[in-house]
């Protein structure tokens, strides 16, 4: 029997082991926190979860699984994971970070300057770089988010988007506001999402003249660890206008306590998937 919803994902840039293993991943990450922080199992066919894998997009062999650095591992302990307290200077690192923004974007705007930009995206960011350069690619890319999407219609369906995925996600589900606005997508998570960035910000300005929530999300909420050096600008409320329903971004911070080798990534997919305020969400959904 088909469960009513379904959560799509989407991973987010660099390289990554077999499609195979990186949903399995994704789901025992999803898993223990349901487990752990809401004391819940996923039921007896677990969490219909789909993986949209566009790894292959831009890169010629996976990681094996073998010589993968950074797995999915169980966190240690036993009981709920740690929850995010916020505090007085997470509001002044939110406000200093909208204040910095505006002449960066003005100065885009009056300039059009993009090179420089682009040539440290290059270097840092190559997926993304490639993302914004090549039309063809971009077409590629988000041509299998959207058949995924619009495969999923009259189920109820959560996008969870993890990075360079949420900006991927995101292009498309503006795109689809547009070309079927009866598809309706219930919620939108991103998690370690980079939309807050200057630059990219900019380029869906010059695709939508609106930097805004897309018209068939019903409900949008991010959540950011801020350590996560992708994730720099933690809060999109102040980032993204409203849609013609009212939906604005939900910005929640959170506590990403991946590790491998004894090393903190605290812009890990599997870490975000478990914490409780992600748990919390998807409990409610599922």
């Amino acid at each position: 029997m088909t469960a009513s919803y379904v959560i799509i994902g989407i991973h987010g840039l660099a390289n990554k082991p077999p499609a195979d293993v990186l949903q399995d991943g994704w789901c025992a990450a999803l898993v223990e926190g349901l487990e752990r922080n809401e004391g819940r199992t996923a039921g007896g066919e677990g969490l219909s979860l789909q993986l949209v894998y566009w790894r292959d997009w831009n890169y010629r062999d996976p990681i094996s699984p073998e010589d993968n650095p950074e797995p999915y591992i169980p966190a240690k302990g036993t009981g709920p994971l740690p929850v995010y307290r916020d505090n007085y200077w997470d509001t002044l690192r939110a406000e200093a970070t909208e204040m910095a923004d505006r002449p960066i974007e003005w100065f885009k705007e009056a300039f059009g300057v993009h090179k420089i930009v682009d040539e440290i995206l290059a270097a840092k960011l190559e997926d993304l770089a490639v993302y914004y350069s090549d039309p063809a690619k971009r077409q590629v890319l988000r041509d299998k988010f959207a058949h995924a999407v619009r495969e999923s219609a009259g189920r109820r369906i959560m996008v969870i988007a993890h990075s360079m995925g949420s900006i991927v996600a995101y292009d498309v589900l503006r795109l689809l506001g547009r070309e079927d606005p009866g598809l309706r997508v219930a919620h939108f998570v991103t998690i370690g999402s980079p939309l807050g960035l200057p630059h990219v910000k900019y380029r869906i300005y010059e695709e939508n003249d609106l930097v805004r929530t897309p018209s068939i999300v019903e409900r949008w909420t991010n959540f950011a660890d801020r350590h996560d050096i992708v994730a720099v600008d933690t809060h999109l409320a102040d980032d993204f206008e409203p849609n013609d329903r009212g939906v604005r971004v939900q910005d929640d911070l959170v506590l990403n306590g991946y590790r491998a080798n004894g090393r903190p990534n605290h812009h890990k997919s599997y870490g975000y998937l478990r914490t409780p305020e992600l748990s919390r969400l998807v409990r409610g959904f599922i």
